[in-house]
């Protein structure tokens, strides 16, 4: 089945489950595998439980003539082409936020103060991996005027799949720390892997990052795109769209003095 026509199955269905525990009745579920579960065991169980439609990926367990079954090569890359294509149904504005640190707090904080004017969906918990990611894409609808994505990385080509799933219009990287290098290889490596979001939006063109202007390392892989600088680690967020909102500091999440801020302009 190509991803049109499970799209259409999707927009009738209630939403997407990938756990066997969380059925919504009218849902959509999809059978994910780990390394010491195979989701596609507990597709009849979806079924029964409430569930639509079950997206599986081993014949074995689609039987013949049952339509509620939906065979597939894979079902994490069809979760996941399904959300991208969601987002360009929708088109709803995204801000993807990557960085070794504060990227919840600053998700957090940031949807906050933009959901004071604006609809917005933001990744719930911590939900910023190649799975947490889709379904954080998939619960967006034409309500809402704004996506707020967090992602996450652990190895170099992480942010890059992620950025692919979610198309960000706007990026933060928090910062770059010595964290995790044994997946990442280095700090290097580190440095790259995050600034795989700026490289996606580089490519786009004319795309917009707020820049931590004190941190040497997040502005030498920023050269090239539309920084909105913010400094003394605050966060501003002005565009021609997007109107400034009051600064809140990244290290305690309160809000800053005046004398600290200084309001970002539009480029």
């Amino acid at each position: 089945m190509d991803i049109t026509a499970l799209y259409q199955i999707f927009l009738g269905c209630t939403g997407i489950t990938t756990d066997s525990r969380n059925l919504p009745r009218g849902s959509l579920f999809i059978a994910l595998k780990g390394d010491t579960f195979n989701g596609n065991a507990f597709a009849a169980k979806a079924l029964e439980a409430g569930s639509t439609y079950a997206v599986v990926d081993e014949a074995a367990y689609a039987p013949a003539g049952d339509t509620r079954y939906i065979l597939v090569d894979n079902c994490l890359h069809t979760l996941q082409q399904l959300a991208n294509y969601h987002r360009r149904q929708l088109g709803t504005r995204i801000i993807g936020i990557t960085g070794t640190n504060g990227k919840t707090t600053t998700k957090e904080l940031i949807s906050a103060v933009l959901s004071q004017k604006y609809n917005v969906l933001y990744t719930l918990g911590n939900l910023n991996n190649p799975i947490g990611v889709p379904l954080t894409l998939l619960r967006l609808t034409t309500e809402h005027e704004l996506g707020v994505v967090e992602m996450g990385a652990s190895h170099p080509g992480d942010i890059k799949e992620l950025v692919e799933i979610a198309e960000p219009d706007y990026g933060i990287i928090t910062n770059v720390g010595k964290a995790h290098l044994e997946g990442f290889g280095s700090f290097e490596g580190v440095i790259r892997t995050k600034g795989e979001l700026y490289d996606y939006l580089r490519r786009q063109g004319n795309s917009t990052i707020f820049l931590h202007q004190d941190n040497p390392y997040l502005r030498e892989i920023a050269r090239g795109l539309n920084p909105i600088p913010t400094e003394k680690k605050t966060v501003c967020i002005s565009t021609a769209t997007l109107p400034a909102i009051p600064p809140t500091s990244l290290l305690s999440g309160e809000p800053e003095k005046k004398e600290n801020f200084t309001k970002c302009i539009p480029g």
